[in-house]
C-alpha cells in the first residue's frame, strides 16, 4: 500500500474527512465565540468579594469629649466658725501654689453670701468668708478650680489659699496686674498683660520687709494725718510677715500701697513694709485699679517693653 492519497482507490474516503475537519472547526470556533460573549456580558459582582481591595487612608479619629469631672461632695460647715476679716485669718488653710507667679489671675470671686471656705476640695471648712469686710466690697482673685470648687487668694493672710464650694458667689473679669520688684525698687502696672507705667517705689526695712508674693487690693481708704499726702491709701489682703516688729500704733494693720509726703526715699528701705510711691502715681492707681486686683512681690522682674 502506498501513502495516504497516493493511491487511486483511496480517493473516495478522503473528501468525506476534509467536510468532517470543516465542520468540527465551525463548531469549535462557535463554541468559542459564545463563552467569549458569555463571558464579557457575565455579572462581575460575584467575582468582587474574591480580590483583595487597595489599603487607603485611614480616617482621622474624632476629637473626644472630655470626661466629665465627678461632682465633690460639700461637707456642712458649722456656724460657729469664725468670719475671715480684717484681723489676722485662721489658720489651717493651704499655701498659695505659686505664690511667685507674675501670670495675671485673671478672674476674680466675690461672695454674694457667707460663704464657706475649705482646705481642699471636699475638705475640712475653717472660716466663713462674707461679701464685705469692713464695709468694703470683697473680691478674691481666683488661683485654682476643681469640679466645681475654686480657690482664691485669702485676705488677712500671706501666701494662703482658701477653697469655696460651688453657689454663693460670682466671678468678675480682673484685667491689671500690679508687680513689685525688691532689687530694682520698682512697681510696674500692666494692663491686660501689658505694661501701662512704672514708678519708682520705697519698701520695707530689714526688721519689717515688704512681704514677697502674690496677694490683691482688699480696698482704699483715708487715713488720716498729712504724710499720706491728702491720698487714699491702698488697703492689701497681705499683712507683715514679723507682726512684732511692727511699731505699736500700726499693730493690726494691713500692708499698704501709698504715696507720702516727700519722694527722697524713692529706691530705698524706709517703710514698716508698705509701698510708696510718688503722689501723681498714688492718684493714677486710685482712678484705674480696682478692688481685687493682683499685686505681686517678687525679689526679680524682668521689665517688660511699655505699650505703643
Amino acid at each position: 500500500m502506498g501513502l495516504l492519497g497516493s493511491d487511486p482507490a483511496a480517493a473516495p474516503t478522503r473528501r468525506p474527512r476534509r467536510w468532517y475537519l470543516v465542520a468540527l472547526a465551525a463548531i469549535l470556533g462557535v463554541a468559542l465565540l459564545v463563552t467569549l460573549v458569555v463571558v464579557h456580558f457575565a455579572p462581575r459582582t460575584r467575582y468582587a468579594a474574591t480580590l483583595p481591595r487597595p489599603a487607603g487612608p485611614t480616617a482621622p479619629a474624632g476629637p473626644t469629649a472630655p470626661a466629665a469631672e465627678a461632682p465633690i461632695p460639700v461637707p456642712p460647715a458649722p456656724a460657729g466658725l469664725p468670719v475671715i476679716d480684717y484681723g489676722p485669718a485662721p489658720k489651717g488653710f493651704p499655701a498659695d501654689p505659686d505664690p511667685l507667679s507674675t501670670i495675671r489671675l485673671a478672674e476674680g470671686l466675690h461672695p454674694t453670701r457667707k460663704v464657706p471656705a475649705y482646705d481642699a476640695p471636699g475638705g475640712r471648712p475653717r472660716a466663713f468668708i462674707a461679701p464685705t469686710i469692713s464695709g468694703v466690697q470683697l473680691t478674691m482673685p481666683i488661683v485654682d478650680r476643681r469640679s466645681g470648687w475654686v480657690a482664691v487668694l485669702l485676705p488677712s493672710a500671706n501666701r494662703t489659699i482658701g477653697w469655696l464650694p460651688p453657689g454663693g458667689w460670682q466671678t468678675v473679669p480682673l484685667r491689671d496686674l500690679v508687680v513689685v520688684a525688691r532689687d530694682t525698687y520698682k512697681l510696674y502696672w500692666l494692663r491686660d498683660d501689658k505694661l501701662v507705667r512704672s514708678w519708682s517705689v520705697t519698701l520695707g526695712i530689714p526688721a519689717t520687709p515688704t512681704p514677697l508674693g502674690r496677694t490683691f487690693i482688699l480696698g482704699r481708704s483715708a487715713l488720716p494725718g498729712a504724710v499720706y499726702a491728702e491720698t487714699d491709701v491702698f488697703a492689701l489682703g497681705s499683712v507683715p510677715d514679723r507682726p512684732d516688729a511692727i511699731p505699736a500704733g500700726l499693730k493690726g494693720a494691713h500692708i499698704g500701697i501709698h504715696t507720702w509726703y516727700h519722694d527722697r526715699s524713692l529706691g530705698k528701705k524706709d517703710s514698716d513694709g508698705c509701698i510708696r510711691l510718688t503722689r501723681s502715681g498714688q492718684r493714677l492707681l486710685l482712678d484705674e485699679l480696682v478692688p481685687g486686683t493682683e499685686v505681686v512681690v517678687v525679689d526679680r522682674f524682668r521689665e517688660p517693653a511699655p505699650t505703643t
